[in-house]
This record gives C-alpha cells, sequence and structure tokens, in this order.
C-alpha cells in the first residue's frame, strides 16, 4: 500500500470582487518559486471569515470590516459608481449625485449606501417594494439591465459585471471604498510578510524586519604622522665666494 502523497505547499490569497491579483502575484512568482500561489475568490460577507476559518493565509477585503484578531493594512480607495440600463436618462450625463436618484429602486439594502438611503423617495414616502431574489452581484446587474433598478457599487465591481446593455456613472457624493490586506495577527509568519512586501512595493532585497549586513573587516589603524626632521645646513661645494660690492666695504688696505 502506498502511503499517502503529502500535499504541495502553497500560499492561499483569498479576495473580494474587483480586486485584481495579477501584478502581485507576477511578482510573487519571480521571488518565491518554492512556493506556488492559490487564489480563493470571496463574497465580501466572507472575506474575513476564510482567515479564521484558516482557508487562506492572507484576503483583500473590502473596509470597513471587524478587524478584531486581524492585521490590516489600507492599499487604496475605489470611487462609487450607479450602475444604470444603456437607455437610461442618467447614462447621458457624466457623473451624478445622490439627489439624481432618489426616485430610482435600488436592488440593495438601503443601509449599504446610507448617502442614498437619506434621500430616497421610495423610503420618505413608503412605497418601497421588496427587493427579488439575488444570490451576486451579477444577478443584480442582470434585474438593472431588465429595468428592474439601480445599484450603486465600488467602480472595479461594476467593470468586473460589465455588460453592453448598462453603463456606469460616478456617484459624487457616495463615500469611497477602500480595499485592505488582511491576516490573523497571531499568525504572521515569514511567507506573509514576504507577501506584504510585495503588495507595498518592497525591493527584492528589503524586509519587513532588517536584513544583517555583512561583517566588514575594521579599518586599519593609521599610525600618527611625524613631522620631519629639519636638515643641517651644509654649505655646496665648490662654489665661488660671494664678491663683494663697491663702496667703503671693499678692502681695507688702502691705496699702495
Amino acid at each position: 500500500m502506498d502511503a499517502a502523497e503529502t500535499p504541495e505547499p502553497s500560499f492561499t490569497i483569498a479576495f473580494v470582487p474587483g480586486v485584481t491579483l495579477a501584478k502581485w502575484a507576477t511578482v510573487w512568482q519571480e521571488r518565491r518559486k518554492d512556493l506556488p500561489l492559490a487564489f480563493a475568490p470571496t463574497a465580501e460577507t466572507d472575506a474575513v471569515s476564510v482567515l479564521h476559518e484558516r482557508t487562506a493565509d492572507v484576503s483583500f477585503v473590502r473596509m470597513p470590516v471587524d478587524d478584531t484578531d486581524l492585521s490590516l493594512i489600507p492599499l487604496y480607495s475605489e470611487i462609487a459608481v450607479v450602475v444604470v440600463p444603456k437607455d437610461h436618462g442618467i447614462a447621458k450625463l457624466e457623473s451624478v449625485t445622490v439627489a439624481d436618484l432618489a426616485d430610482e429602486h435600488l436592488l440593495q439594502d438601503p443601509d449599504d449606501v446610507p448617502e442614498w438611503r437619506d434621500v430616497a423617495t421610495e423610503l420618505s414616502d413608503g412605497t418601497r417594494r421588496p427587493l427579488p431574489e439575488m444570490r451576486s452581484v451579477e444577478d443584480a446587474i442582470e434585474l438593472v439591465a431588465a429595468g428592474v433598478g439601480i445599484v450603486i457599487v465600488p467602480q472595479s465591481v461594476a467593470r468586473l459585471y460589465g455588460r453592453k446593455d448598462v453603463v456606469a456613472r460616478p456617484v459624487t457624493d457616495v463615500a469611497e471604498t477602500r480595499i485592505g490586506l488582511a491576516w490573523l495577527a497571531e499568525e504572521t509568519t515569514p511567507d506573509i510578510e514576504d507577501f506584504v512586501g510585495v503588495v507595498r512595493g518592497r525591493t527584492a532585497r528589503s524586509s519587513r524586519a532588517p536584513q544583517e549586513e555583512p561583517e566588514k573587516a575594521p579599518p586599519k589603524e593609521r599610525k600618527p604622522q611625524q613631522k620631519p626632521k629639519a636638515k643641517p645646513f651644509t654649505p655646496r661645494q665648490g662654489r665661488a665666494p660671494k664678491k663683494l660690492g663697491k663702496g667703503r666695504n671693499r678692502g681695507r688696505g688702502g691705496r699702495s
């Protein structure tokens, strides 16, 4: 009977819809050929639980999240966009405000977009109807294309589920969302530190902890410089004596 095969080690990355990992994955594979990556597309509601369940080493989450027992670093922000049918009046505008969307039917929990909730006509007059069954954002956008309502989502999510029969326009007064990288604080391994370094753009030679510098040879001691001794005066040989000039200093013997 053959012994059970030991699974090859891997590093699992969970990520919410809209996050693109290609750039970081390429850098990791160049630096860490010893540890292949595994990818786990994850719903936003499960982005933290996969860490506690130990089914992912790190997770790209859409903030805010419950960061209890987590290490969490914010990475970048995303603007919010509204997705409407291609023939909708909003499609003619470059950007909108929530006031422009007050009379629309939102195919989301109003608490997900509090800016819209506070101005929505269907909430203030009690005419909001129950939401149809939807299992994903993709289902919601399909209903948008059918003219049932609108959705307000991060721009990357709208791009991910884009269709030819819908358009997305920025909503200028809805708060931006942020993408962050999370992992269990008590399980911060060297592999996780390496991945954080990749995401932060550190070079291959840098790391979270300072690297040991190679020992350098101690500098050679310099001997104190001594001033050169003055050379004794030595008259030059074979030099004619200096002639005396004319005047009273010329010979003392007088005339002969």
